[in-house]
């Protein structure tokens, strides 16, 4: 028998389909296999993986002039991809029309929608028509029909998608949601992202890039990456869930104002920024956290999460533990509080690095994707010059936390009440002056902003001034890997192909 290939190797998890090749297709190829006697051929196809974290579909074509040994080539490789059993043959897919530069339904039916096709994955698409139609949609689906559902939009359309799925599951479960120390069911639906939105933070930061062919690859290998869920509460009352930024103060603002401008498109971030800047204002309130004691590192380390995290997966092992000794009971309950009043510019807890292109090391560049913690960082009241000093180093290498008014810590859980809150809403404070030894004051209030700022909840406005967040480890998961340590570049990968099986 005789076979083209480019002396190349690709692991059989990264080959995507197998298929039995009409000659006519290959045309520019058949030359080659002029004196054959009617040849046959099979083509392979699989990821190649390039500069940045992107990935692409490519083939390669095998020849033969045994169409008995051809075939046996198809079915035996076939066999190896059905022995794939984390891949999706039923996905649930939500396409936001209108998010970003309304370009989602677009790029799902030109860019994603071929390579389902190819790999054989059947999909139910779901337009939809309004806030909440993708969230309200997966109370009433059979959900348990799919392996996995994607959404097509910006980080809008996936904290929809997750508020759905994760409602859904405790509602079948009978949790209460309301409950701030209910233990979550764990979702184990994965979602995948399709990246069409103005912002994609949260695709960046577990695959690398905002690229939606390299998302629909992700979700085709049936990649399972675990992610953390912070749930915001107020007064025993639940209010959203947060997997990338829940930012009061500056972060705040600059959504607030923003949400009056999205006739401006993405660019609306941009005068709200600078705007929110010029006002400098800053709010007098008492934040109140648990420590993560569970989890190894510190949100100043150096090393950043990547696939296959060492420190995410003891941190599941040790709090899988501490659940079995504990059962329902939340341990965190009898661990030590820290109180902390001031005077703050921004508060901002991050369960992921919120890498974005902007911001390739995102705000906090150490956090974990699924250790149970949240980076908790607080910029204290500063002039606007050393805010705009820390601002900048967001858009590149330098430590973001190596200032005396900027403090960060990794935290399980923390509460916060604004200064005017605190005589109407005083539950949470009192619980700090009864539990909490240690307090650090500032001096006395003199010119903070009278008016309460707004939460940014992973891009979602949220007024309330009283919340109580808990993280909740590897509540969910995600069609990704996480980012991949030194990924190849096309002229290293220019070598590498399909394994010689032959």
């Amino acid at each position: 028998s005789c076979f083209y290939t480019d002396k190349c190797f690709v692991p059989t998890s990264e080959i995507i389909a197998v298929e039995e090749t009409e000659l006519n297709k290959k045309g520019r190829n058949i030359g080659k296999w002029q004196k054959m006697a009617k040849p046959h051929a099979f083509t392979v196809y699989y990821v190649k993986k390039a500069r940045n974290h992107r990935w692409r579909c490519r083939d390669v074509t095998f020849w033969c002039v045994d169409e008995h040994l051809c075939n046996q080539w198809i079915q035996a490789l076939k066999e190896l991809l059905e022995m794939q059993k984390s891949r999706p043959k039923q996905l649930l897919v939500y396409i936001n029309p209108y998010g970003g530069k309304r370009q989602g339904k677009r790029i799902y039916e030109q860019k994603v929608a071929p390579l389902f096709s190819l790999a054989s994955i059947s999909t139910d698409v779901v337009i939809t028509e309004h806030a909440n139609h993708a969230k309200d949609n997966l109370f009433e689906v059979n959900i348990n029909k799919y392996d996995g559902v994607v959404c097509v939009g910006g980080d809008g359309m996936f904290s929809e998608v997750m508020h759905g799925l994760i409602g859904r599951m405790q509602k079948d479960s009978g949790i209460d949601q309301n409950n701030p120390k209910a233990p979550l069911v764990q979702c184990n639906i994965r979602i995948g992202i399709i990246p069409a939105g103005s912002t994609d933070c949260i695709c960046y930061s577990t695959v690398g890039i905002s690229d939606p062919v390299t998302s629909a690859l992700h979700i085709i290998l049936g990649d399972c990456q675990p992610l953390d869920v912070s749930s915001v509460h107020h007064n025993n009352t639940f209010l959203k869930y947060v997997v990338s930024l829940l930012g009061y103060g500056f972060y705040g603002d600059v959504l607030k104002d923003s949400e009056k401008k999205r006739w401006m498109g993405p660019m609306r971030y941009d005068y709200s920024g600078i705007k929110t800047f010029l006002s400098h204002h800053y709010y007098e309130g008492t934040i109140s956290f648990q420590p993560a004691k569970h989890t190894l590192g510190s949100p100043r380390d150096k090393d950043s999460c990547r696939t296959g995290c060492d420190i995410c997966k003891k941190s599941e092992e040790q709090l899988a533990e501490q659940h079995k000794e504990c059962g329902l009971k939340h341990e965190a309950d009898e661990e030590e509080w820290k109180v902390i009043k001031g005077k703050f510019l921004a508060i901002n807890a991050v369960n992921i690095s919120c890498a974005c292109p902007r911001s390739p090391k995102g705000l906090s560049p150490a956090a974990h994707l699924a250790d149970g913690s949240a980076d908790l960082i607080l910029v204290r009241k500063c002039s606007r010059f050393d805010f705009l000093r820390y601002l900048v180093r967001h858009t590149n290498h330098n430590d973001r936390f190596d200032f005396s008014f900027v403090d960060v810590y990794r935290v399980k859980s923390f509460q916060f009440t604004s200064k005017l809150s605190e005589d109407n809403e005083s539950n949470v404070t009192d619980i700090g002056k009864k539990r909490f030894g240690q307090f650090c004051r500032d001096h006395p209030a003199c010119c903070c902003h009278v008016a309460n700022s707004t939460w940014n909840c992973d891009g979602e406005t949220l007024d309330s001034s009283a919340i109580e967040v808990r993280v909740h480890c590897q509540l969910m998961k995600l069609f990704a890997r996480g980012i991949e340590e030194n990924c190849k570049d096309e002229a290293a990968y220019s070598q590498s192909s399909v394994e010689q099986l032959l």
